[in-house]
């Protein structure tokens, strides 16, 4: 499966069977999570066989079930933080898509269990990742159309297209998808591409604007253009 593939089948899993991580895929995602931790400055976790923390009264409420395995989402406090942790988070969540299992991210739906995580001074968790196989493969939800989230037009490359496309595939806090992408035009040999979040009183569209990025890069080609 490759990303785009994940994009499309990838849908929010809440319940999962009761099946450990192999030894292969474990070894996968902590190669990946040294990566992005490296990259994005970040202190992400795998915590595997571990079910306390999506067993109390908030995780009922969001349904989720037989929770064993999550990533911490975790990094040092600065303005950018969850801008980060969404964007690199998201590496993990379509990698995990490409191995066979199903994740959900989670704002608030968890318990932090002490012992279960490392936290450097000046760090602090800003979400968790739910990941397993999950008892289905999801279900799609209603998304905003291109248009509503873009400048497009007819003077717009095909790719741009594509990569909202692949944005509106993203998962937002509650769908909400307070985010545009706007093409600003063709600059010193380079197209370029403006993003932006949109103001939410849910919260959470930081972290939201990294993921759609993410999903912005791969659907329209990462060499086909620079952010600004």
């Amino acid at each position: 499966m490759t990303l785009q593939e994940a994009i499309q089948a990838r849908h929010s899993v809440r319940a999962f069977i009761e099946q450990p991580l192999t030894d292969e895929v474990v070894k996968v995602l902590q190669e990946k999570i040294a990566e992005v931790n490296r990259e994005g400055n970040l202190h992400i976790q795998l915590i595997q066989n571990e079910s306390k923390a999506f067993q109390g009264k908030l995780a009922k409420y969001g349904k989720f079930r037989h929770v064993q395995n999550y990533f911490v989402m975790a990094g040092r406090k600065a303005d950018d933080l969850d801008y980060r942790i969404g964007y690199y988070g998201e590496q993990l969540v379509l990698l995990a898509q490409t191995l066979g299992l199903n994740t959900c991210w989670v704002g608030l739906s968890y318990s932090k269990i002490p012992g279960t995580y490392v936290l450097n001074e000046g760090e602090t968790i800003q979400a968790y990742i739910a990941l397993g196989y999950g008892e289905t493969q999801g279900v799609s939800h209603k998304i905003k159309t291109v248009e509503q989230v873009s400048n497009i037009s007819d003077n717009t490359p095909e790719w741009f297209r594509k990569g909202v496309e692949a944005a509106l595939l993203a998962p937002t806090a509650v769908n909400q998808q307070k985010f545009s992408f706007e093409y600003v035009g063709h600059m010193n040999g380079h197209h370029q591409v403006h993003a932006k979040k949109v103001f939410s009183l849910i919260g959470f569209t930081q972290m939201d604007l990294g993921i759609a990025k993410y999903h912005f890069e791969i659907g329209a080609g990462k060499e086909n253009f620079e952010w600004v």
